[in-house]
């Protein structure tokens, strides 16, 4: 067989480019596998909640975004 380099790996013997191939394996399934899972999609027409000091600055918060949503509306 020419020219690869063996190591023996529990009483076998495995060519390099096979333990090479079988670690990129490990690292990039391991990657995969850590950045996947599920994704919470942001639910529609929530929003955070208003911290206001006071009730006439929550009023004014919310016909702000009220106009806001108005006018988003109006350009579609």
């Amino acid at each position: 067989m020419g020219g690869y380099q063996y190591y023996n790996v529990f009483g076998k013997q495995v060519a390099s480019q096979y333990l090479a191939m079988a670690t990129l394996a490990t690292i990039f399934g391991g990657a995969y596998a850590a950045t996947g899972g599920s994704k919470k999609a942001p639910v529609p027409g929530a929003a955070p909640p208003i911290n206001a000091s006071s009730s006439d600055e929550a009023d004014f918060i919310k016909k702000f975004l009220e106009q806001a949503d108005e006018k988003k509306e109006d350009k579609h």
